[in-house]
């Protein structure tokens, strides 16, 4: 019996993927191994680590272990350690980090070969974001030609899915729009260094995409791949896209080896999209925190322009919930900062319009009284009885009360 390789675009610890994650879980029954070689480089790797086992055991009511990996310099204990417990492992987690550096510290140990075992001896392996990019039989260096300024060049892969006859290049965030006024889909590489590289491709080999808070999860003992999440699966061949897949798909995997080696797969039956959790997170609110809270802010401020003052408090209230239901993401943005901020203008903005409904009612609508006063004053010094008693009769049934004294005239609000 063969295993189950997912590959996540992104968005492997966020509520959008807590569905696609108890699937998974479900057909492993067994031991679990979060790997953290790609970030094991940063300073941080302890937290994110924490991160990572805290939504999986609050979001998918799993406690998982770990099978610590930072550096192929580790002591031989450390290893044997880490080694021990992938091969035991029946689900095996990797995800965001640095790809080329996964690479270099996975080629020393022998990692490709090891997690081919665990796809042929039935387990689970789940790859996302950086650790996807590896799957293939080649890489993105992606830090090193977008944020280092390196030519577009490819790096070996782990080769994962060319066993099972699939030829591809693994690409995640493959519809990424970070960039606003530039091009950063297909993993911040955009259209042109894309290209570049695929002109360096053996002919054979095409491009796998996955679109972010999505998984490309392949059966490899039915043979069949699935489509979960938000987005789309796409196979792109010579520069140009030749399939599109989008979430609830469920086909045989000959469907994308036929449509990556140029050729179309002759008519097939689609079987119905699945009725489980990992379909069902298509109805996920949001990408990202920064998504969540944005639609609440607007919900937010239309609530405070027309005075719905339980509905402002409402949103904050989610927008509370949101922050707490995202805190477990590994994502390196300030997108949670970002998030927060917008929590505290809705606050600011609530408490400026607290400030107008706590001031005392005399102070707001004493100097309308007043104009009133005067006119009946007026009108009592010309001996308008008549208008004078309609003067009073006005304020009373608006709940100003006006009596007449041996001082002059005073108002009360009357209780309500």
């Amino acid at each position: 019996m063969k295993g189950t390789l997912a590959i996540m675009g992104s968005g492997e610890t966020t509520p959008t993927m807590t569905g696609v994650h108890r699937e998974l879980l479900a057909r492993a029954q067994g031991a679990t191994a979060l790997l953290d070689t790609p970030y094991g480089f940063q300073e941080n790797a302890d937290d994110i680590t924490a991160r990572a086992l805290e939504y999986f055991d609050r979001s998918v009511r799993t406690r998982v272990g770990v099978a610590t990996l930072r550096s192929a310099d580790e002591s031989p204990l450390v290893l044997a350690t880490a080694v021990s417990r992938i091969r035991e492992a029946r689900w095996v987690f990797t995800g965001p980090g640095s790809p080329s550096y996964a690479l270099r510290q996975w080629k020393a140990v022998g990692m490709a070969g090891l997690l081919a075992d665990k796809l042929n001896d039935g387990s689970v392996v789940v790859m996302s974001s950086a650790a996807a990019l590896t799957a293939g039989s080649v890489s993105v260096p992606v830090y090193e030609i977008y944020k280092c300024g390196e030519a577009p060049t490819w790096l070996e892969g782990l080769n994962l899915i060319s066993a099972h006859g699939i030829e591809a290049a693994v690409i995640p965030h493959f519809d990424n729009a970070e960039g606003g006024n530039h091009d950063t889909r297909f993993c911040y590489l955009g259209e042109r260094r894309l290209r570049i590289m695929e002109e360096q491709l053996p002919s054979d080999v095409w491009v796998l995409g996955v679109d972010e808070h999505t998984a490309c999860m392949l059966d490899l003992d039915s043979d069949t791949f699935t489509v979960a999440g938000r987005g789309g699966v796409t196979v792109r061949r010579a520069g140009q896209q030749v399939a599109r897949y989008e979430t609830g798909t469920s086909l045989p995997i000959d469907v994308l080896r036929d449509a990556g080696a140029g050729y179309s797969s002759p008519p097939r039956v689609q079987p119905q999209p699945m009725e489980n959790a990992a379909t069902a997170v298509m109805a996920a609110p949001a990408r990202s925190v920064l998504d969540a809270a944005t639609a609440i802010e607007s919900r937010g401020r239309c609530s405070i322009d027309s005075g719905d003052v339980p509905g402002a408090v409402t949103a904050i209230l989610e927008l509370d919930e949101a922050l707490e239901e995202w805190a477990s993401d590994t994502s390196t943005t300030d997108e949670r900062e970002r998030a927060r901020a917008i929590a505290r203008s809705l606050i600011v903005r609530l408490g400026e319009v607290a400030v107008d409904g706590a001031r005392d009612p005399r102070e707001v609508l004493g100097p309308v009284i007043e104009v009133a006063l005067q006119a009946r004053r007026a009108a009592r010094e010309h001996k308008d009885w008549a208008l004078s008693d309609a003067i009073r009769d006005g304020l009373d049934g608006v709940g100003v009360e006006v009596r007449d004294t041996a001082a002059g005239m005073e108002w009360v609000l009357k209780a309500t």
